[in-house]
């Protein structure tokens, strides 16, 4: 699970706040998708659960762990799919792999089966054997999936993951992400589209410059509609008249 507590993080030496003191839960089994305008403080929030940020004031744990005093420990319950796929381009596809499960001291056997199947579903397991720098966008952000995914992290978090991803993938990449809850791991995922919230999540956070302005079920969330409204016309009302 990941706790979330009075978290807040500044850049600019302290002019800007890019979150102000977040509140937030997400239980094992849990879908939680994260929404928000461009700017409102989802990959800072990422980051910080993800350990790459360190917050200047509050407590985020996973499982139990805090990221900042345990931050290796910590690092090692999470997957993680960053928001641009930048990764080592001088690499091949299956060096990159070898080496992000020697990170996770993956066993041979195991990280070979995930490795197979994954790039099997997702169409790119030709490419292994060349060089990452040769590879298109959708294929780089194939490959950083396949990787968050080797050691079956409990913490599994994707900022915006469905970009630069064609239909098919797309839709592979969802059905992993609820395989990935039902067996018990928790799911943490950044979206500004609410229709994919829509479809997957089990709750829902909104934040808005910083500060969360709903937590939620989706039931919950249309609960606050107008008559005949969409949930897609609500959204777009809550982050831009809140």
């Amino acid at each position: 699970m990941i706790e979330i507590k009075n978290v807040s993080k500044t850049y600019s030496k302290g002019r800007i706040k890019a979150v102000k003191n977040i509140f937030l839960n997400v239980e094992k089994g849990e879908i939680f998708g994260f929404l928000g305008p461009n700017g409102a403080g989802k990959t800072t929030t990422i980051k910080m659960i993800a350990g790459i940020l360190k917050p200047d004031e509050g407590q985020i744990k996973v499982n139990g762990i805090d990221v900042v005093k345990d931050p290796i420990k910590a690092k090692m319950q999470i997957g993680y799919v960053p928001d641009n796929p930048e990764i080592f381009n001088r690499l091949t596809g299956i060096e990159y792999l070898n080496f992000i499960a020697d990170v996770y001291e993956v066993e041979d056997e195991k990280r070979y089966k995930k490795i197979n199947e994954l790039a099997e579903m997702f169409g790119i397991k030709d490419a292994l054997n060349s060089s990452i720098g040769s590879f298109s966008h959708g294929m780089k952000q194939k490959l950083i999936i396949i990787g968050s995914l080797i050691h079956d992290p409990p913490i599994w978090i994707l900022d915006e993951p469905l970009v630069g991803l064609d239909p098919k993938s797309a839709f592979i990449l969802k059905e992993i992400i609820k395989k990935h809850a039902k067996e018990g791991n928790t799911v943490f995922f950044s979206t500004h589209i609410m229709e994919i919230a829509e479809k997957l999540c089990d709750r829902i956070g909104i934040i808005k410059k910083g500060e969360i302005i709903f937590t939620g079920s989706i039931e919950e969330l249309r609960s606050l509609r107008k008559e005949n409204e969409s949930l897609e016309n609500l959204f777009l009302e809550l982050v831009e008249n809140e």
